[in-house]
């Protein structure tokens, strides 16, 4: 994804973009800095949430609200959208230098190349950081913070309301009645569809300003910062390449979109529900 949106390259084939930097193997290349990172990260988010839900109930929510949550299940979209932003904001502070660093190792060509200057994340990191100090393992902090923020929060939001319109359709077909049980199978089924409908919407909404993100993240780090601001950026790319370049990648990025966010919220789910006892192995 990150080669494809800053290349200038017409053809951006994953076969293309393989052979260009090195071959199948550069593929995985800055693997090992988002696998490290992804528990801490996803940790962050949730608990973020559940930490800013706690403070939304005690300042901001009304009986009513508490009563339509405990009704449905699930938070209102207002709560769900302002806490889901705070979690953006939050992981952040983890997401922007694993990416930076992640990107500036996905970006380099094979073995031997001139720009081949980073043999791994952690080497990345502390270069950048000896060179540049801690605000150069940052670059890109307000792009992110732009993609992360309204990104968390139509997330949750969304992923809330998927949930219940497929939940309800599958009621429909069992021909539930309102005070009948949901079956686990239903859950499973609403919160893999919810997680992969609302992580690819959010994707295709944000995607902009994730490409803008990467073009700051891989350019050189001796550029001004005049250049690295996200109006100029996106303005000089749209300028050279037109709008369509904007969405570049879209395409591979809604692939794994769909997977990777079907997967989070189900398992995450369930594991409170066993964490907690209400989920019996037999379910």
């Amino acid at each position: 994804k990150v080669r494809i949106q800053t290349s200038a390259a017409s053809n951006t084939s994953i076969w293309s973009m393989a052979t260009q930097f090195g071959g199948v193997t550069s593929l995985y290349r800055g693997m090992a800095a988002p696998l490290v990172s992804a528990s801490a990260i996803n940790a962050l988010i949730f608990s973020s949430y559940a930490t800013s839900s706690r403070y939304w109930d005690n300042h901001f929510a009304d009986s009513t609200e508490l009563q339509l949550e405990q009704e449905t299940g699930h938070d209102v979209w207002q709560k769900a959208f302002c806490c889901g932003s705070f979690a953006g904001l939050v992981q952040c502070v983890i997401i922007c230098p694993t990416e930076h660093v992640k990107c500036r190792l996905q970006i380099q060509h094979g073995r031997g190349a001139a720009d081949n200057i980073y043999k791994g994340p952690l080497q990345a990191a502390t270069s950048i950081v000896r060179t540049f100090g801690i605000s150069g393992l940052f670059r890109g902090w307000t792009a992110t913070a732009w993609r992360e923020i309204p990104a968390f929060g139509l997330y949750f939001s969304v992923y809330d309301y998927c949930k219940d319109k497929v939940t309800g359709l599958l009621a429909d077909r069992a021909n539930l009645s309102v005070n009948d049980e949901v079956p686990h199978s239903h859950l499973w089924i609403s919160s893999t569809l919810a997680g992969g409908l609302s992580g690819s919407l959010t994707w295709g909404i944000i995607y902009p300003i994730d490409v803008i993100k990467s073009r700051i993240q891989t350019a050189p780090m001796e550029t001004p910062l005049a250049q690295r601001r996200i109006w100029h950026v996106g303005k000089t790319l749209v300028a050279k390449y037109g709008w369509q370049y904007m969405f570049r990648g879209l395409g591979i990025t809604l692939i794994r979109a769909f997977p990777v966010n079907g997967i989070i919220f189900p398992v995450y789910e369930f594991t409170l529900l066993h964490l907690s006892g209400e989920l019996n192995s037999d379910d």
